[in-house]
């Protein structure tokens, strides 16, 4: 396929924020896909050159992608950033700028491979080298090309399609919706869009169905319902297990001969970043092939005092690795087995997976077992219930002992009780930064005031409105969150972006924060779950419990479906 057969579909896709027409223009671009070329087809309507977990970026900042646009345009470099500042866009500044050339008629393959060259040229020079491979690839691109280029290697490419979307059109480009289960098991299972795609182009359905869990690709989290008390969880569930829920962050490991890889909850590598954990894995699992899941929490190893989420974090870094190694040194509560010596344990029931683990983990200084009580009924899990909030820990999942690890997907396998205070929710929420307002008083030294955050409508694949919050924020991390915004700013809302709420500033949705609200209202003002009458839902007295969610992308926000059945568990149905 020619890039410029590829761009086409990219402008169509640009201009209608239209469900059904969004699954009808991207079925018509797989059919016209070959197999050979399909997968990165996908990963560039994802955004990126590969999944997160293979840690290969782009990531170009602007002030070289803007020396390349110089370059190929032959404009002075300082004339073009004052046209770019005029024009907001990276992209529109390439398509105006770029002198290239619409007769070379490059295939997308071509282009793709060129991108590839520049992420993972490294070393001294790397940087001047990279700005004349893109200078030149520019060069051989028509103007509309280079716009979606520019956009692609700034991560400004942003069509609007997330992967539900991707998902669902890849089984209509074949005739059959039917194939949709198979393909975001298959998905959940592998975290690889592009590859389950080839295989899709290749196999059709049969190879679609053999697709199992692969060490070295991160399985898909399951994820938790929520009820409000352990009455419910017995009549929905009946006897279960009720484990700790740790205050941690999710943390999936893979060992492979004597490699460890650690990942995210969404899929990024984060091996150098805990050794303490890959040396624990290594010893107890030699000679052994295994995947395990469960949480890490940073401990006071001689008073065992768990540090809180805030402290965690301060982890997840690159540098002086040791040093907070030592200061912060973590334990890795394991709470499931989902791979071991070339047998998928997804298939099992909680019961024998939990068995299994039992025997292969000793007493660990760094790796143990999470905490779990079978319960039989409301009594003995109210007061495990109680006992765990007294210790200080956040609460309980409560599992039915038969599911399997349904992997991606949120259902009443898994039911999280959280502890909840006097006029708070139930459970917090993470919600997605999609703009922000400049402040007035001694915020104004910041920049922002206030922020505007939506949650995910996944069955729309766009982020609706919740709530804006201004509470909850220390002066340093208004610095924080200042220089990170600055990076992503949009001179227009974002097309994945439903508000009727015009913020100050419009940024693209990449970063989360955790919050928590007296209540859920009903709202005339925001988009989430917005019904015939015109009321979504909002938050009522919201602030901020989480700085930014590092461990969590965009997708990873609260879904509308849940604000919803947060609702529906108050009493009362208020109109803000």
């Amino acid at each position: 396929m020619k890039c410029s057969r590829l761009v086409s579909y990219f402008e169509r896709l640009e201009i209608t924020s239209k469900r059904l027409e969004l699954f009808s223009i991207l079925a018509d671009l797989f059919k016209e896909v070959t197999v050979s070329e399909i997968d990165k087809v996908i990963y560039l309507l994802q955004g990126e050159l590969l999944p997160p977990f293979h840690g290969i970026n782009i990531g170009m900042a602007e002030k070289y992608l803007l020396r390349a646009i110089a370059k190929s345009g032959d404009i002075d470099a300082n004339d073009l950033l004052k046209k770019y500042r005029q024009i907001g866009d990276i992209g529109k500044t390439a398509e105006r700028f770029c002198r290239g050339a619409a007769s070379l008629a490059l295939t997308v393959s071509e282009v793709y491979d060129a991108i590839y060259q520049i992420a993972v040229m490294g070393g001294e020079g790397s940087v001047d080298q990279k700005i004349d491979l893109l200078s030149s690839l520019f060069s051989q691109l028509s103007p509309v090309e280079a716009k979606y280029v520019a956009r692609f290697v700034a991560g400004k490419l942003r069509l609007g399609v997330g992967d539900a979307t991707l998902l669902e059109a890849l089984a209509l480009s074949k005739g059959e919706r039917a194939f949709r289960a198979s393909l975001d098991r298959a998905y959940h299972l592998t975290s690889d869009l592009g590859r389950l795609a080839k295989i899709f182009y290749q196999s059709g359905k049969d190879g679609i169905a053999a697709i199992s869990v692969r060490l070295g690709f991160p399985i898909r989290p399951a994820l938790c319902e929520r009820l409000s008390s352990p009455d419910e969880i017995i009549e929905k569930i009946g006897p279960c297990v009720a484990e700790i829920k740790y205050d941690g962050f999710r943390c999936q490991a893979h060992k492979r001969g004597n490699d460890v890889m650690l990942f995210s909850r969404n899929q990024e590598r984060t091996t150098p970043m805990f050794p303490e954990i890959v040396e624990a894995i290594q010893t107890i699992f030699a000679g052994q092939e295994v995947i395990l899941e469960g949480e890490a929490l940073a401990v006071n190893l001689i008073t065992e005092e768990l540090f809180s989420f805030q402290v965690t974090m301060q982890r997840k870094r690159k540098h002086n690795i040791n040093e907070m190694a030592k200061n912060f040194p973590l334990k890795f509560f394991v709470f499931d087995l989902l791979y071991l010596n070339g047998i998928d344990y997804t298939h099992f029931s909680y019961t024998d997976r939990r068995k299994k683990l039992a025997e292969l983990i000793p007493k660990n200084q760094v790796i143990t077992l999470a905490e779990s009580v079978v319960t039989e009924d409301t009594y003995s899990l109210s007061r495990l219930f109680n006992e765990t909030v007294e210790r200080g820990l956040e609460g309980l999942v409560a599992k039915r002992p038969d599911a399997p690890y349904t992997a991606g997907a949120r259902n009443f396998n898994w039911i999280k009780l959280k502890r909840s205070y006097k006029r708070e929710l139930t459970d917090s929420l993470d919600l997605c930064i999609v703009g922000y307002y400049t402040g007035y008083g001694h915020r104004t030294k910041f920049g922002i005031g206030t922020i505007l955050t939506a949650v995910y409508d996944k069955e729309e694949g766009c982020f609706k409105t919740v709530s804006k919050i201004g509470t909850g924020f220390s002066e340093q991390e208004l610095i924080d969150l200042s220089a990170r915004l600055s990076k992503i700013i949009s001179h227009d809302k974002p097309r994945e972006v439903d508000s009727e709420i015009v913020p100050d500033v419009w940024v693209m949705p990449k970063y989360l924060v955790t919050v928590t609200a007296d209540e859920i209202t009903r709202s005339q003002n925001h988009t989430a779950g917005r019904d015939a009458t015109g009321a979504g839902y909002a938050l009522r007295f919201p602030r901020v419990v989480g700085f930014i969610r590092e461990d969590k992308g965009p997708y990873d926000a609260t879904d509308v479906s849940e604000v919803i059945s947060l609702f529906n568990m108050q009493k009362q149905v208020k109109m803000e």
